[in-house]
């Protein structure tokens, strides 16, 4: 049984607290279900941090979803090195309440999309072995496992999943 959409709004750009409460939703969610602790937090805050200093919209997405005036979700197009390795895909979550209601298709896409209008070739992010709704989600809009290896850059041993989008091969399955 789906649950029911939520209203929400989306919101570009740097506000107030986007750091602190996109670390927060990460270092909660993941902590809580997977084990991680301080080194992944840090971790978070820290490239989240450096992101958002070198931030700029003509080539990054940084996008939040709002509910009541607070952040229940984001996802980031860190587009720094978009026209050699591909466009990153980062800081994609939903808080635990609102997993399941439309908010992670609609970020996923509006990042898509985004990708699209400035023409980058390659979308690619790293998670890990076990997170099925977010992989579900992830090949529902045209990304594929491109790589998995055993490793330990969140701090803990998981097995490390690369995925990758390519503009080309989605555009034609979306028939755009």
């Amino acid at each position: 049984m789906a649950l029911q959409e939520t209203n929400f709004s989306l919101k570009k750009n740097y506000h107030p607290g986007t750091i602190s409460r996109i670390v927060e939703l990460h270092a909660t969610y993941y902590s809580t279900h997977w084990g991680f602790g301080a080194f992944f937090e840090a971790k978070v805050a820290s490239e989240l941090s450096q992101f958002i200093l070198r931030y700029d919209p003509d080539k990054d997405l940084l996008l939040t979803a709002w509910i009541d005036n607070q952040i229940q979700g984001s996802i980031v197009i860190d587009g720094q090195q978009a026209h050699n390795e591909g466009a990153h895909l980062r800081w994609f979550i939903v808080s635990e309440p609102f997993m399941g209601r439309g908010i992670g298709k609609r970020l996923l896409n509006e990042a898509i999309a985004f990708s699209h209008k400035k023409h980058y070739q390659k979308i690619y992010l790293w998670t890990f072995e076990g997170l099925d709704a977010a992989r579900h989600l992830y090949e529902s809009v045209g990304f594929k496992l491109a790589k998995q290896q055993k490793g330990k850059q969140w701090g803990i041993e998981v097995t490390e999943q690369l995925f990758q989008w390519d503009t080309h091969e989605t555009v034609e399955r979306l028939g755009r």
